[in-house]
């Protein structure tokens, strides 16, 4: 299947060089002036191969399908072309009020925030406006902009629908749409959504769909929004960057945080601008504080975090002040950052294509650089299929381990008792014996014994999850250190229930073997 996948990118990239030649300088590609004149200023000549195929035909008003990488510069590749359509029909045109001419849905925060920039960046010698609407931040100022009427627009999915529900905006003005990280927006569940917003649309407008992979459910939304569409591909997805270095450590899952801590402190492994990626937004947070706790100064940025401290936590990766950045898959996607030399992969990617997506942060504009995965042996199937992906095999980096290094207990992955949700014990290790040394009758797991002056826990509460009861004792009841046990007689009855009295049965704090004792 991936051959196939492959070999229908080639024929892509066949027959678009054969209806559009590829051109080599920014100034063969009839650009307007002032366009020409903000890539020149930012030190830009030659254009990338998606830039080279893709923005002749959207300049002509095309519809295209553009398969390619994230840091490949799809980003101007459409950018560029949008900026040029704007100008040459009379920028001088306002926008009617609550609308705009450009939509451009992102995944998340960070991506919608670069697109932004890179349309700012480009078109500075233009008179054209562009806004970003997303969530985390107040929907105040963005309502502002939108009911002045806006050029262009970038946005996620979640806050535009809030504002067209609203009716802050409406979407029937817009001439050319554009969707970036479709498989993405698949994986976050927002295919639902993108219909929704699609329907608000005019029917007469461009459609650009860019994605890094073409699963089936991507073929046919593009199948539904495009007409007749340019295919552009470069850059198959099972690729991986020429000039990045792959190495696996084995390593088990609670050594990883110490792992991590002592390759990052080692002169010798010449650790510079370095961005480790973890699975959960939790596990992201727990690797901060333990490098904290190691001397590196590290950020995270996850879902979880507000967009000022997102926003911080780049800015600071970006200058220098913060050489070590922990993120997640999803928030990775707006990560734009030159200069980065390492990648680790805390947590090897459960779908092999991230994996590409991942390492592809480093060795940007020819330099080098080196990517490190841990992987522990629930991770072993995640590495095959990488390796069954990209078609190589990664080699091993033999690494001892830390010198004193002690696992942790708490790896999101690491099979346990299932937590007790609104318990007393709360967490707390379990000091005490599970069925306190009482034989097992009939081979049934002992019921937890109640304490005086407590109420039994509900049947309901009891038989949560799928353990035996006995489990669940071992988990919570003994490990309630704080209850001290009163003596009791050999047949398990103690004296201080008859203290209680009737009125603690009709109560509902009727011990469990009350019926028993009665």
């Amino acid at each position: 299947m991936t051959q196939g996948r492959h070999e229908s990118a080639s024929r892509c990239l066949r027959a678009c060089k054969r209806k559009f030649p590829i051109l080599t300088k920014f100034t063969d590609l009839g650009l307007a002036a002032p366009l020409l004149q903000a890539v020149t200023a930012e030190g830009y000549d030659t254009p990338t191969p998606i830039q080279a195929q893709a923005i002749t035909p959207v300049m002509q008003g095309r519809d295209l399908l553009g398969i390619a990488q994230t840091g490949t510069g799809k980003t101007a590749a459409f950018a560029l072309p949008i900026l040029h359509r704007l100008t040459a029909e009379g920028n001088h045109i306002k926008t009617p009020r609550g609308s705009c001419r450009v939509l451009v849905l992102s995944p998340t925060r960070e991506l919608a925030s670069q697109i932004a920039e890179s349309f700012r960046v480009y078109g500075k010698f233009l008179n054209l406006s562009v806004a970003t609407v997303f969530g985390g931040v107040s929907a105040g100022p963005q309502i502002k902009a939108l009911q002045r009427g806006v050029d262009i627009v970038v946005a996620t999915p979640g806050r535009l629908i809030d504002h067209l529900q609203s009716r802050s905006v409406r979407l029937d003005q817009v001439e050319i749409f554009v969707l970036d990280e479709a498989d993405q927006m698949l994986d976050m569940g927002f295919i639902l959504p993108i219909r929704r917003i699609v329907k608000t649309l005019s029917p007469k407008r461009q459609n650009l769909f860019f994605s890094a992979t073409m699963p089936r459910e991507i073929e046919g939304l593009a199948g539904e929004l495009l007409v007749d569409p340019v295919k552009v591909a470069v850059t198959p997805v099972a690729s991986t960057a020429e000039r990045v270095s792959q190495q696996v450590i084995f390593v088990p899952a609670g050594l990883k945080r110490a792992l991590l801590a002592d390759l990052l402190t080692d002169e010798k492994m010449g650790f510079g601008r370095t961005l480790v990626f973890s699975r959960t937004k939790h596990g992201a947070d727990k690797i901060v504080r333990s490098l904290e706790s190691a001397g590196v100064v590290s950020a995270a940025i996850h879902g979880n975090k507000s967009q000022s401290q997102r926003e911080r936590a780049l800015a600071a990766f970006r200058d220098g002040a913060c050489k070590v950045l922990i993120a997640t898959d999803i928030a990775a996607r707006g990560i734009d950052v030159d200069g980065v030399t390492h990648v680790i992969n805390f947590d090897l990617p459960n779908i092999a294509e991230s994996y590409v997506h991942r390492i592809g942060r480093t060795a940007r504009a020819g330099a080098d650089g080196m990517a490190i995965s841990f992987c522990d042996r629930d991770e072993r199937s995640f590495l095959r299929d990488i390796e069954r992906l990209t078609r190589q095999k990664v080699p091993e980096l033999q690494r001892a381990l830390p010198e004193g290094a002690v696992a942790t207990a708490d790896e999101p992955r690491e099979r346990g008792p299932r937590p007790n949700h609104g318990r007393p014990n709360q967490g707390r290790p379990n000091q005490g014996r599970p069925n306190q040394g009482r034989p097992n009758h009939a081979g049934k797991p002992q019921r937890p014994r109640q304490e005086e002056g407590r109420a039994p826990e509900s049947r309901g509460a009891e038989s949560r999850g799928n353990e035996p009861r006995g489990e669940q004792n071992s988990g919570s009841m003994a490990g309630m250190s704080f209850m001290k046990r009163a003596p009791h007689a050999d047949n398990g009855n103690r004296p201080a229930r008859a203290e209680q009295g009737e009125g603690a049965g009709k109560s509902g704090n009727r011990p469990w073997r009350s019926r028993k004792a009665s």
